[in-house]
Parts: C-alpha cells; structure tokens; sequence
C-alpha cells in the first residue's frame, strides 16, 4: 500500500533555527512522540549520504530502520529515505519563511507498507497525518517555548 502524506504548521521561529533544529537526529526523540532512539552510524556533520538508525512505535509495533540523506539544502530542504525495514519511506522536511521571523515547516512522508498486514492498511495514511499533526505541534511547542524561557 502506497500512501503520501503532507502536514505543515508555523513556527514563530527563524527559519534558520527551525530547520537546524527539525533536521539534527539527536532532537528526533524530543519531537517524535513514536521515535525512542535516533544512532548516528556516519560521521557528522549532516551531509549527503549521512546515516542515522532509529527505533520507533507505530500502531502498535516496534519498528528499526535506517534512513540516509539523499537531498539536503541547509536551511531549505532536506530528504531522507530508508528501503529497510517493514515500511519503504521517503521523508521530506521543507521551510519557508512566513513573515515576522516565523516559518512554515512542511513534513511529507511517502512510502509503500510491506510488513503490515492488508487490514491495516486503510489506516496508515491517517495514522500518518495524526502522528505527522502532533509531532509539529510538538516541535512547534518546543521551539517556541525556548523563546519564551529566554525572554523571562
């Protein structure tokens, strides 16, 4: 089962800070609800052809899977795919700004299911979303929050 699903949301943030931070493995379990371990396997910094292992929870079940960097423009764009594991996925962070120093960051995720079962999959492309949903907000929650910690 194939599915693709794009969120988006702004972040009252410099595009800058958003995107070094959205894009660092070493914050993915702060801001992924479903991701337990992020395990760089390649030299830093973040490059073309950087590896990361991660374990994570989806639907119930524990899912480990690298991811390499296949497209990257600092500040811009940055795409990673896996073709291990149980789900093929392409994951594409973009930024934009959007006026007043705030960014709108768009997350796609693109990907066929192989180790799921066909019963579910009508439900992952809205599982997708939701997770998706909430872990903006989450990133959201913690960029922003940073500011006001600082501004106090």
């Amino acid at each position: 089962m194939a599915i693709d699903v794009e969120t988006q949301i702004t972040i009252a943030r410099p595009r800058g800070e958003v995107a070094a931070y959205a894009s660092e493995p070493d914050n993915a379990t702060e801001w992924y609800a479903n991701i337990e371990s992020a395990e760089w396997q390649t030299a830093r910094p973040l490059a073309v052809g950087s590896r990361f292992a991660f374990v994570a929870r989806f639907v119930g079940r524990r899912l480990a899977y690298v991811y390499e960097v296949k497209e990257l423009a600092p500040g811009e764009r940055l795409v990673m795919a896996t073709s291990e594991g149980p789900f093929a996925m392409e994951t594409t962070y973009t930024w934009a700004d959007a006026g007043s120093g705030a960014t709108v960051m768009r997350l796609r995720n693109r990907g066929e299911s192989s180790g799921f079962s066909s019963l579910m999959a009508p439900l992952m492309a809205p599982a997708v979303r939701r997770a998706n949903r909430k872990d903006l907000a989450r990133l959201k929650r913690i960029l922003e929050r940073a500011v006001e910690g600082a501004s106090t």
